[in-house]
């Protein structure tokens, strides 16, 4: 977390007062019983007609759950941090990761001596303590180096002890919490003692950290800090920099590090999680801007370097933090993130303490950004007893009735914006779909479609999360069928499906061919090649379009070369091996590229971000004409690769902004581009972004693409 975090105030003795229910809110409750029997009961009702589509497709795949793929973080100021029933509710929610010492205390925290100056450490929360609780948990451990008021020799102890010493074998290792909240760009609140604090000097002492934690243990993985894009303060570059912060600290780290950490609180005016819910369509552009970045300074190396999505919340404080929108929007959340290239996220927190008291769907929220409650009390409210989960527990949970480690993510898309659908493709051949009703008022009757997979006859077995449930229920009696499911207003199902026998990726006597490469690119081909596999007789390279697929290359070897890309264009795609019967084995992980802009093109486009400030920029175009002919009346288009970035006022031009889509047009007055490039025209504009802010990737000049970009 951003700010430090400091335990609630204790409950008073005995068991903590819960607030009743009111009159208005349990006649509510009563007035949707119906909806809910109708969706948990053996009932004999006729099932409504569907109002939402879902197509899920198991031939696109998106990669390969973790065994850290579900996280919490644990703080040293948490008394109730190592409670027993902490590992045993971890443990049955599938947790893979445990995050210590906790947010912002990372950096004024010394393992060795378990104290952080200026902050205050429980009882019974060292480092030995915490790692029986993720032992008991089955779980590994995510730790923080302590930057701020660390070194790198205090870091290399801490692995030694850990690793030498206790054999704990604690793999993954971040260098500091948000230090990027220092003070270099005007607002602090992380702790850094360091004279400089600008990216440079962190990414400086990333390396000194790297060199000397693997001097002890070459097998641990280092992780540097980001701002996650389109978020304070990404795009700011401060006094003296080269570049904002991450930037700045790639272009330095990437042959030392094993992973960067970002983190994403949904923020916004309004706090709610209803509003979160809808924000969560930003993540993935955020996460993809995060792979790009990565990619531009880490080349071919950078499939070795993961993504940690370390904390998530809705907001950083207000309501509906407890509440049942909030356990939607975990489970949501945790799935977005985890599809779109995350090998871990990390709920903030386990115990946080309460906040502001308010009702939201007829229950408290105590406003407490933790899965648990802590037992602790604002004025004359207390929470439950501790250790009782808040919905975002059963939110997280229930992506484990989802899948497990090693179990593929496979594309879904709904045609409903208040309904969330996920899937995955088991290692069994069963198929599981996670289905979030972000709709309070209203049940979904939901038709499900399907592309690579049949499903047998059997009734599939459902699980439940909705109003008047006190945790996650099996409802496999329900009269669900693997075409039609009644999903419960603000409520969950995940419906797992068995394959029609001697159908799917079981039937098949080929393996799964590896993730494809990218060798080569231009900006109409792309050359990837892969792993073979055996049993395989062809393979085919389908691209993907949300949930659906298409075969764009086919070959009886290892690499294919596509071609007739549009220049500019992102394409993600996968390869499936065939036996000789041609039944499909599994898709490979994805792989998602961009092809470039011609060499030999007759103009040149360069576009310069001036400066940026999280929600908006200035930026300056520079257009050559290349042909040998003088261009008068020019114009200038290009497409933002996201919704939330546009123009809002510009000058030397004429603007104008369709959708996503830019076009700019010379003044009246303007001369004629001249030929070999001999005049330069140019204009600027001030942009605006909610979300990440990648640049164009192609620009046309009269309709002709341009080299640059």
């Amino acid at each position: 977390m951003a700010l430090l975090h400091r335990p609630g105030r204790p409950a008073p003795a005995g068991r903590p007062r819960r607030l009743a229910r009111t009159a208005a809110a349990l006649a509510a409750t009563l007035a949707l019983l119906p909806a809910l029997v109708a969706a948990g009961g053996a009932s004999a009702q006729e099932v409504p007609a569907a109002d939402v589509d879902v197509h899920v497709n198991t031939q696109a795949a998106l990669g390969r759950l973790s065994d850290t793929a579900r996280g919490v973080n644990a703080a040293v100021w948490d008394s109730h941090m190592n409670d027993p029933e902490v590992a045993a509710l971890m443990k049955t929610a599938d947790v893979g990761a445990m995050r210590y010492p906790g947010g912002s205390y990372a950096d004024i925290y010394h393992w060795e001596t378990h104290t952080a100056p200026g902050g205050y450490v429980a009882p019974g929360t060292g480092f030995d303590a915490f790692m029986g609780t993720v032992r008991a948990t089955g779980a590994q451990p995510i730790l923080i180096a302590n930057y701020g008021s660390g070194t790198p020799e205090e870091a290399a102890g801490w692995v030694r002890y850990a690793n030498v010493t206790k054999n704990y074998g604690a793999k993954y290792w971040e260098i500091g919490n948000e230090i990027y909240g220092n003070g270099h760009y005007g607002s602090g609140w992380e702790h850094d003692d360091h004279a400089d604090k600008s990216p440079r000097e962190y990414a400086r002492q990333v390396r000194a950290y790297a060199a000397a934690m693997k001097a002890v243990d070459p097998t641990v993985k280092i992780g540097a800090v980001l701002t996650a894009p389109g978020n304070w303060p990404d795009g700011i570059t401060g006094e003296g920099d080269p570049g904002d912060w991450n930037h700045t600290v790639l272009s330095q780290v990437t042959d030392v590090i094993d992973f960067v950490t970002v983190h994403w609180y949904a923020g916004g005016s309004d706090t709610s999680a209803d509003t979160a819910m809808s924000r969560l369509t930003r993540l993935p552009g955020e996460l993809r801007e995060v792979r790009a970045q990565i990619d531009r300074y880490a080349g071919a190396d950078s499939p070795r370097i993961g993504i940690a999505l370390t904390e998530v919340n809705t907001n950083t404080g207000g309501a509906q933090l407890t509440a049942r929108p909030n356990g939607l929007f975990a489970a949501d959340a945790f799935m977005t993130a985890l599809e779109n290239g995350v090998f871990n996220v990390d709920w903030w927190n386990t115990h946080n303490g309460p906040g502001a008291i308010t009702t939201v769907d007829g229950e408290t929220d105590y406003g407490d950004m933790g899965m648990l409650a802590s037992g602790s009390c604002t004025g004359d409210v207390c929470q439950p007893a501790p250790n009782t989960p808040f919905h975002p527990y059963y939110g997280m949970k229930m992506t484990g009735e989802l899948g497990t480690a090693g179990d593929t993510m496979v594309a879904a898309a709904s045609s409903a914006q208040d309904l969330s659908a996920h899937a995955v493709h088991r290692r069994d051949g069963r198929l599981s779909v996670l289905l979030i009703n972000k709709n309070p008022d209203a049940a979904r009757t939901v038709d499900l479609a399907y592309a690579g997979f049949s499903p047998s006859a059997a009734a599939p077995e459902v699980s439940r999360y909705a109003r008047g449930d006190s945790d996650i229920t099996d409802v496999t009696d329900s009269g669900a069928s693997a075409s039609r499911v009644t999903v419960p207003p603000y409520g969950m199902l995940t419906v797992t499906l068995t394959p029609k026998s001697g159908t799917g990726p079981g039937a098949s006597a080929a393996g799964i061919a590896g993730t494809p490469r990218l060798e080569a690119v231009t900006d109409t081909t792309a050359r990837l090649s892969w792993a073979g596999t055996t049993g395989a007789a062809r393979y085919l390279v389908q691209e993907r379009d949300g949930a659906h697929t298409y075969l764009v290359g086919e070959t009886t070897g290892t690499s294919v070369t596509l071609r007739n890309l549009p220049p500019g264009s992102t394409h993600t795609v996968n390869v499936l091996a065939a036996d000789s019967a041609g039944r499909l084995a599994a898709p490979s992980d994805p792989l998602t590229f961009t092809t470039g802009t011609p060499a030999d093109a007759a103009c040149t486009v360069d576009y310069h971000r001036d400066t940026s400030w999280g929600n908006g920029f200035v930026a300056t175009v520079s257009v050559r004409n290349l042909s040998d002919t003088p261009i008068t009346g020019w114009t200038v288009d290009w497409d933002w690769p996201t919704d939330g970035q546009s123009v809002s006022s510009g000058w030397n031009a004429t603007f104008h902004q369709s959708g996503r889509h830019v076009r700019v047009t010379a003044p009246e007055n303007a001369g004629p581009l001249a030929p070999d490039g001999a005049s330069t025209a140019s204009f600027g504009f001030v942009g605006a972004n909610d979300g990440p802010n990648p640049d164009p990737t192609v620009f046309r000049l009269n309709g002709t693409v341009c080299a640059g970009g």
